[in-house]
């Protein structure tokens, strides 16, 4: 069906990144944003409010660069730092000792050599296999085995990704602070996302009200889906409506 809701006038919009605004690349640094989707966001922004942010496992900063000269609200590392507001600075957490000792244990990592790479995310880590996707067990044996000494951390599996984090953040706490503050204090939250991470930002939006969207195939909480990013395109355009899962 495609007679879900548009965006109105009184919601607040949350926005995964990678996979939802923009294609995945085999390195992070690789993807693309399309000069369509800054300039419909920067029209969401005042029809909005302000009331409309990210929320990515990516740092802030890669955001404001993919997103130039846009500057939104933004959550990066699955929450552990956040900009409230788009004319605040960004908040980071420290990283935690076990945070830093993981580093330690992964950086001379034989399957760095052999296509997987590391990103040090500061008070998170990730190790990214898209470049070498036969790397998937290896790289998840690799986490898990590292983790069993560092109980304060817990693993995220995305596409293409492991990340370690603490517990204390994920992308349904961040929405449910932004909800807390203006513009998006008693605003109707819609979370759109594609990957497992963002389940939690999908949750929170429809606890409080809203309804989430998944972007493309696989199992979801969300209440409407859209086939893919180009289709997100679209949706952010006005041009098309989502449709129910």
């Amino acid at each position: 069906m495609n007679d879900a809701p548009q965006l109105e006038p009184d919601m607040a919009l949350f926005l995964d990144f990678d996979g939802t605004l923009t294609e995945l690349a085999p390195r992070p640094e690789e993807v693309q944003v399309a000069s369509e989707v800054v300039s419909s966001l920067q029209q969401l922004q005042t029809r909005l409010d302000g009331a409309v942010a990210v929320i990515s496992g990516r740092p802030i900063a890669q955001i404001d660069d993919f997103l130039a000269p846009l500057h939104l609200p933004a959550a990066g590392l699955h929450g552990l730092e956040h900009r409230m507001a788009a004319d605040r600075d960004v908040q980071r957490d420290a990283p935690s000792p076990d945070i830093r000792a993981l580093k330690g244990l992964l950086k001379n990592a034989d399957l760095l050599k052999r296509g997987a790479t590391l990103e040090d995310k500061g008070p998170a880590v990730a190790m990214h296999y898209r470049a070498a996707p036969e790397l998937e067990a290896e790289v998840v044996a690799l986490m898990k085995e590292a983790l069993e000494a560092l109980p304060a951390l817990h693993l995220v599996h995305g596409k293409m990704v492991v990340e370690a984090k603490p517990f204390s953040s994920d992308k349904g706490h961040a929405v449910r602070a932004f909800l807390e503050q203006p513009p998006f204090k008693g605003r109707r939250p819609v979370f759109i996302g594609d990957d497992v991470t963002d389940e939690d930002g999908i949750a929170a939006a429809q606890e409080a009200g809203g309804f989430g969207i998944k972007v493309g195939a696989g199992n979801t909480g969300a209440l409407h889906r859209l086939k893919d990013v180009a289709a997100v395109h679209d949706w952010l355009a006005g041009r098309m409506t989502v449709s129910e899962t």
